[in-house]
């Protein structure tokens, strides 16, 4: 019996972007309001079984605690019983349960990161990321219930409907001598520093490269640095990437909440799906993954990057509900469709 995950990150939205920008808030209580009107939409969409991820905050159990004048819906929620490492870990050890049980949508409770770790271990199960982050390109600014709506939905139709009412994410793998080591939903960039230290990038002075499978002025992040002068649209089968160079083309680009700064890139080069692009060789090197560092290049170290069009499967929610409509979904009693 298909059911519904929900991940919700305690920590998204909290790292030093915060202190930099002027980023909205989402904090730990809102998000278990979030997730409440989720469970809410679920169980009006006819979800049996919901399994969300515990956290050190407790989001799931406050979120269970709000709902005491609803025991019908309590009853059909529970939280995932699973080591908790209190990092990604959590994140990663939830969507490989939740996809190993065989749940038909995990709704992702956080920002690209956290999209970013789901992906890597939740296969073929279509997420549905609801922002809560700082950096918000894959997630989108959707109301819980209407989030809630759109993933029951998703959930309780067969897999073959999924191209119906879901669409691919494209990702940046990432090789480091020849090895695939990690990968990236919207950009992967380079970082002049020899250790990772605080994770997320937040300016410029630093950067050397940035790889893009989307880029789009509408975005926030180092992605934009692209989008701005070169958009590539999320469904557009290909990618591109820029180098840095004070004495290029300056272009002005939002990297952050708030934060819009000139920015001097070289050549755009547009990335084919399975083609591999270099990573320049000056060493030492950070690559910075959706905006956090994540993969130290020492000297001798060789790394590259390739585009590949099968990433996760994400949630498409208006087209979702737009066919919801379309086949009689939301009427009750004579006329009633749903398929």
């Amino acid at each position: 019996m298909k059911f519904v995950g929900i991940i919700a990150n305690p920590a998204s939205g909290k790292d030093i972007r915060r202190l930099v920008s002027h980023a909205t808030v989402v904090n730990n209580n809102e998000k278990a309001s979030i997730v409440r009107r989720l469970l809410l939409a679920l169980h009006a969409g006819g979800v049996p079984r919901v399994e969300i991820m515990p956290d050190q905050f407790g989001i799931g159990d406050r979120a269970l605690r709000g709902l005491g004048d609803r025991p019908d819906v309590v009853a059909t929620a529970s939280l995932i019983d699973m080591p908790m490492e209190h990092s990604v870990d959590d994140t990663l050890w939830a969507a490989r349960y939740l996809r190993e049980a065989g749940a038909g949508c995990i709704i992702v409770l956080g920002g690209d990161g956290t999209c970013r770790a789901a992906s890597k271990t939740a296969g073929e199960v279509p997420l549905l990321p609801v922002s809560t982050g700082t950096n918000n390109v894959v997630p989108a600014f959707v109301e819980g219930t209407i989030a809630g709506t759109a993933a029951a939905y998703v959930a309780l139709k067969p897999e073959a409907r999924r191209t119906e009412l879901c669409r691919r994410h494209k990702r940046l793998l990432v090789e480091v001598n020849g090895a695939a080591v990690d990968q990236a939903l919207v950009e992967v960039a380079l970082v002049s520093a020899s250790f990772v230290g605080a994770r997320a990038v937040w300016e410029t002075g630093s950067l050397r490269q940035v790889f893009c499978s989307r880029a789009q002025p509408t975005s926030i992040g180092l992605s934009s640095i692209v989008g701005v002068v070169h958009p590539v649209d999320a469904a557009h089968p290909g990618g591109a990437a820029v180098t840095m160079t004070a004495n290029g083309r300056q272009v002005r680009a939002p990297i952050a909440p708030g934060v819009v700064v000139p920015v001097g890139i070289g050549e755009i080069v547009e990335m084919v799906p399975g083609g591999r692009y270099a990573v320049d060789p000056q060493r030492p090197a950070v690559l910075a993954l959706d905006g956090e560092r994540e993969i130290v290049l020492g000297g001798g170290d060789e790394a590259a990057i390739v585009l590949d069009l099968d990433g996760p499967w994400i949630v498409d929610v208006a087209r979702t509900l737009a066919t919801a409509v379309a086949n009689g979904a939301f009427v009750i009693g004579p006329g009633q469709d749903g398929n």
